[in-house]
């Protein structure tokens, strides 16, 4: 797959087919699980992918993560993770 110079802020994400979001206990952590393995994610990671649900555009997200985040600047990291996503095949941008 490639990989996508520009995630656009009206993109609306979701998690590609196949692939599960899930927290794991005995690793206390979320992963995403997919037919090929799984993926141990970290926070952050974690806390976009639970907002890719094909309805939020990518704008309405790192809005979201933001006011969760006491007013962090979280555009950059949306955009690149969201970017290695994509490239990885874990979510669709439509």
């Amino acid at each position: 797959m490639s990989t996508p110079e520009t995630i656009s802020a009206n993109a609306v994400p979701r998690i590609a087919r196949g692939h599960r979001l899930q927290f794991e206990p005995a690793q206390e952590c979320h992963v995403l699980l997919y037919p090929e393995g799984m993926i141990t994610l970290n926070d952050s990671a974690a806390e976009i992918l639970q907002r890719c649900d094909g309805q939020r555009s990518v704008q309405a997200i790192c809005d979201d993560l933001s006011a969760a985040f006491a007013g962090a600047d979280v555009t950059a990291d949306v955009h690149d993770f969201l970017k290695l996503a994509a490239s990885h095949g874990w979510v669709i941008l439509a």
